[in-house]
């Protein structure tokens, strides 16, 4: 059976609704970016990088290919398209017994995917502080 944090994370996915985020995530969230070199700690930030990888990974040539897991983690297997370029990756995600994503993990590969995301992503996340 597919944990509860999956099947969310699912749907906010398939609906695009990001306000979902706000229950989903622990306030001590912690994001793991392939292109950051600190972890990124706390709701807010760890949000704002979701957001936009929701924007720049999670386009229209997104999917996941495979996914294991057990009662606290996960590791989910994913392909898509950025710049023509084909990107191949996995998000880690861990989370407590409230059901609440406490962090969130992202590898990438190949180099030419982890290029395309790293100016993708910074483009997204200097229009999300610009509009703040």
């Amino acid at each position: 059976m597919i944990p509860e944090v999956l099947e969310k994370w699912h749907g906010l996915l398939e609906s695009r609704d990001v306000t979902v985020l706000d229950a989903l995530l622990a306030d001590d969230a912690t994001m793991y970016s392939p292109v950051v070199h600190t972890p990124q700690v706390g709701k807010t930030i760890t949000k704002m990088y979701l957001m936009g990888a929701m924007m720049v990974i999670g386009n229209e040539h997104f999917r996941y290919l495979r996914e294991v897991y057990n009662d606290d983690f996960a590791v989910l297997e994913f392909e898509t398209k950025i710049d023509g370029k084909t990107v191949n990756g996995v998000d880690m995600i861990s989370w407590n017994s409230d059901n609440k994503i406490t962090e969130f993990k992202v590898m990438i590969r190949p180099l030419q995917g982890i290029n395309a995301v790293h100016k993708a992503m910074g483009e997204a996340l200097t229009s999300f502080k610009g509009g703040a």
